[in-house]
Protein backbone atom coordinates (compact mmCIF):
# COMPACT_ATOMS: atom_id res chain seq x y z
CA UNK A 1 0.00 0.00 0.00
CA UNK A 2 1.23 3.54 0.03
CA UNK A 3 0.79 3.69 -3.98
CA UNK A 4 -0.14 7.07 -5.72
CA UNK A 5 -3.54 7.39 -6.28
CA UNK A 6 -4.75 10.68 -6.83
CA UNK A 7 -3.44 14.65 -7.35
CA UNK A 8 -4.50 17.72 -6.51
CA UNK A 9 -3.58 20.80 -8.36
CA UNK A 10 -4.54 24.04 -6.66
CA UNK A 11 -6.05 26.74 -8.93
CA UNK A 12 -6.46 30.50 -8.81
CA UNK A 13 -8.89 30.40 -11.71
CA UNK A 14 -10.81 27.44 -12.22
CA UNK A 15 -11.88 28.02 -16.20
CA UNK A 16 -7.91 29.22 -17.01
CA UNK A 17 -6.57 25.81 -15.57
CA UNK A 18 -9.24 23.97 -16.93
CA UNK A 19 -8.37 25.06 -20.42
CA UNK A 20 -4.36 24.88 -19.84
CA UNK A 21 -4.24 21.28 -18.76
CA UNK A 22 -7.27 20.39 -21.72
CA UNK A 23 -5.31 22.00 -24.65
CA UNK A 24 -2.14 20.88 -23.61
CA UNK A 25 -2.33 17.22 -22.60
CA UNK A 26 -6.02 16.58 -23.49
CA UNK A 27 -7.37 15.55 -20.14
CA UNK A 28 -11.21 16.23 -19.47
CA UNK A 29 -13.04 17.51 -16.08
CA UNK A 30 -15.79 16.03 -14.06
CA UNK A 31 -17.41 18.88 -11.21
CA UNK A 32 -16.95 17.02 -8.26
CA UNK A 33 -17.44 21.07 -6.57
CA UNK A 34 -21.09 19.14 -4.50
CA UNK A 35 -18.82 16.28 -2.78
CA UNK A 36 -15.95 18.13 -1.58
CA UNK A 37 -17.95 21.52 -0.95
CA UNK A 38 -16.16 24.05 -3.18
CA UNK A 39 -14.89 24.32 -6.67
CA UNK A 40 -13.33 21.13 -7.21
CA UNK A 41 -12.66 19.41 -10.38
CA UNK A 42 -12.24 15.55 -11.19
CA UNK A 43 -9.69 15.36 -13.94
CA UNK A 44 -9.35 12.38 -16.40
CA UNK A 45 -5.85 12.26 -17.51
CA UNK A 46 -6.21 9.34 -19.93
CA UNK A 47 -7.09 5.91 -20.98
CA UNK A 48 -7.86 3.67 -17.62
CA UNK A 49 -6.33 0.53 -19.80
CA UNK A 50 -3.27 2.48 -19.45
CA UNK A 51 -0.70 3.48 -16.54
CA UNK A 52 -1.21 6.71 -15.04
CA UNK A 53 -3.61 8.45 -12.72
CA UNK A 54 -6.32 10.99 -12.19
CA UNK A 55 -6.58 13.94 -9.79
CA UNK A 56 -8.49 16.96 -9.41
CA UNK A 57 -8.44 21.18 -9.90
CA UNK A 58 -9.06 22.69 -6.47
CA UNK A 59 -9.66 25.61 -5.59
CA UNK A 60 -6.58 27.92 -4.30
CA UNK A 61 -7.19 28.00 -0.55
CA UNK A 62 -4.64 31.06 0.12
CA UNK A 63 -2.00 33.21 -1.89
CA UNK A 64 -0.48 31.27 -4.82
CA UNK A 65 3.40 30.72 -4.85
CA UNK A 66 5.67 33.92 -4.77
CA UNK A 67 7.42 34.00 -8.00
CA UNK A 68 11.20 31.66 -7.81
CA UNK A 69 9.87 30.77 -4.47
CA UNK A 70 11.39 26.82 -3.68
CA UNK A 71 8.89 24.35 -4.56
CA UNK A 72 6.99 23.34 -1.30
CA UNK A 73 4.53 20.40 -2.82
CA UNK A 74 5.11 17.52 -5.02
CA UNK A 75 6.06 17.78 -8.49
CA UNK A 76 3.71 15.65 -10.79
CA UNK A 77 5.43 14.68 -14.39
CA UNK A 78 3.10 13.55 -17.38
CA UNK A 79 4.61 11.97 -20.15
CA UNK A 80 4.64 13.06 -23.74
CA UNK A 81 5.36 11.43 -27.11
CA UNK A 82 6.95 14.68 -28.47
CA UNK A 83 8.65 17.02 -25.94
CA UNK A 84 8.87 19.70 -28.38
CA UNK A 85 5.55 19.78 -29.72
CA UNK A 86 4.29 19.92 -25.68
CA UNK A 87 6.90 22.72 -24.72
CA UNK A 88 5.16 24.32 -27.63
CA UNK A 89 1.66 23.67 -26.59
CA UNK A 90 2.41 24.92 -23.06
CA UNK A 91 4.10 28.06 -24.03
CA UNK A 92 1.08 28.63 -26.32
CA UNK A 93 -1.60 28.23 -23.63
CA UNK A 94 0.67 30.53 -21.04
CA UNK A 95 3.01 28.27 -19.54
CA UNK A 96 6.36 29.49 -18.56
CA UNK A 97 9.67 27.56 -18.79
CA UNK A 98 11.04 26.87 -14.84
CA UNK A 99 13.66 24.06 -16.03
CA UNK A 100 14.97 24.03 -19.51
CA UNK A 101 15.01 20.59 -21.59
CA UNK A 102 17.69 18.34 -20.44
CA UNK A 103 18.57 14.74 -21.60
CA UNK A 104 18.59 12.09 -18.78
CA UNK A 105 21.21 9.65 -20.51
CA UNK A 106 19.84 6.94 -21.88
CA UNK A 107 16.56 7.13 -20.88
CA UNK A 108 14.62 10.36 -21.55
CA UNK A 109 14.04 14.21 -21.95
CA UNK A 110 12.70 16.14 -18.88
CA UNK A 111 11.99 19.75 -18.34
CA UNK A 112 9.43 21.87 -15.87
CA UNK A 113 7.11 24.47 -16.52
CA UNK A 114 5.09 26.81 -14.82
CA UNK A 115 1.25 26.49 -15.10
CA UNK A 116 -0.94 29.26 -15.50
CA UNK A 117 -1.46 29.06 -11.47
CA UNK A 118 1.54 29.31 -10.64
CA UNK A 119 2.15 25.42 -10.17
CA UNK A 120 5.69 23.61 -11.16
CA UNK A 121 4.61 20.22 -13.35
CA UNK A 122 7.67 18.28 -15.60
CA UNK A 123 7.19 16.16 -18.90
CA UNK A 124 8.97 13.30 -19.73
CA UNK A 125 9.37 11.55 -22.87
CA UNK A 126 10.91 8.82 -22.56
CA UNK A 127 14.14 8.14 -25.44
CA UNK A 128 17.07 5.66 -24.75
CA UNK A 129 19.29 7.96 -27.12
CA UNK A 130 18.98 11.10 -25.17
CA UNK A 131 22.11 12.62 -24.47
Amino acid sequence: MGRLVHFEIHVNDMERAKKFYGDVFGWSFQDWSDYAGMPYFGAVTGDENEPGINGALMQRQSAPPEANQALNAFACTMEVENYDATEAKIIENGGKVAIPKYALPGMAWQGYYIDTEGNIFGIHQPDENAK
